[in-house]
């Protein structure tokens, strides 16, 4: 690719964070594997996002997941960087104009794991345990299942949330599977939860690129490392999250997956406090995945009462 030659170095732009980090180097090492490029041209810019600056609120109290991706965002539309790197399920589920992210690499495990000092399953915390998570989907699903349990907000990096659980700031806590598996941290002790039991986030363990719609150069070069599999899963999932509106301030849940040539889909919706949960399911073949993510979605606001969710609009 001659035009390559003079974009060189190639910026990254991803956050700060140990597994922003590792999840950088993995792109940078595709794009040397495939392009014949050496270290010193492919660069990581590391830009620092609100979300990572401010840990002591919950995200919906400091403008919600935008902010994971808003300033990696802006400097990629700056020209600062050349690509993005994201965990889809930190996206809004529509990138800003002038940008796209159409290239989604090989998903990670997407299952959530339970991790705890002295107990193997939410089922085994004893009465009023206390969960740190900052997640809002995982808090309705767990308080869904033990309504009995206390939870507090856990942010932060993984190892910050791994030392909070140390010091003794909650019994038991939450991560994803593919970001422990990127950092090479384990355990025997921890727990992965079938997706059947409880369901990830949209998009979880599946990273994205994004660049400038109109980088034609960007757009080939990275063409080549999409996986098609992961990005029609991630469409339907997508088109359901963008369907059902869905931000941090709501608890959403849905994983796609290829089965038999199709994409199947499962999702849900729950009420903050984990009282009540709507689920719903369907497949399509891999071309009509946006169709079905949306269709799904419609399906289970149709469902919904008006006060559901506290920004649906009361009848």
């Amino acid at each position: 690719m001659p035009s390559l030659k003079k974009r060189l170095p190639l910026r990254i732009g991803t956050r700060g964070s140990p597994l922003a980090i590792t999840q950088a180097i993995e792109v940078r090492e595709l794009l040397m594997a495939r392009y014949g490029l050496a270290e010193e041209e492919v660069s990581i810019i590391v830009i620092k996002t609100t979300a990572d600056r401010v840990l002591d609120r919950a995200l919906k109290d400091i403008g919600g997941k935008g902010l994971f991706t808003k300033e990696i965002e802006n400097s990629l539309l700056a020209s600062d960087i050349d690509i993005a790197v994201h965990c889809v399920k930190d996206m809004a589920s529509v990138s800003p104009e002038g940008l796209i992210a159409d290239c989604i690499l090989p998903r990670e495990d997407p299952r959530d794991v339970f991790i705890s000092g002295n107990y193997r399953t939410v089922a085994d915390l004893p009465l009023g345990a206390v969960v740190g998570t900052a997640s809002l989907r995982r808090k309705a699903q767990v308080l869904h299942r033990r309504p009995d349990l206390k939870t507090v907000i856990f942010r932060g990096n993984v190892q910050a949330r791994l030392n909070k659980l140390q010091r003794g700031e909650a019994t038991a806590t939450f991560l994803a599977m593919a970001g422990l598996k990127r950092l090479g941290i384990h355990s025997h002790n921890w727990l992965a939860i079938d997706p059947s039991e409880m369901l990830p986030a949209i998009g979880q363990g599946a990273l994205a690129i994004q660049r400038r719609v109109n980088d034609g150069v960007v757009a080939e070069l990275l063409s080549p490392l999409n996986d098609i599999h992961t990005e029609r899963a991630i469409a339907c999932e997508r088109a359901f999250l963008a369907t059902l509106e869905g931000s941090c301030e709501t608890p959403i849940a849905g994983l796609a997956e290829w089965k038999d040539g199709q994409i199947a889909m499962r999702g849900e919706i729950l009420r903050t406090d984990g009282s009540e949960v709507l689920v719903t399911s369907g497949q399509c073949a891999p071309a009509d995945a946006e169709a079905l993510g949306a269709e799904l979605a419609r399906e289970l606001l149709s469902r919904a009462p008006d006060d559901f969710f506290d920004w649906k609009i009361q009848a």
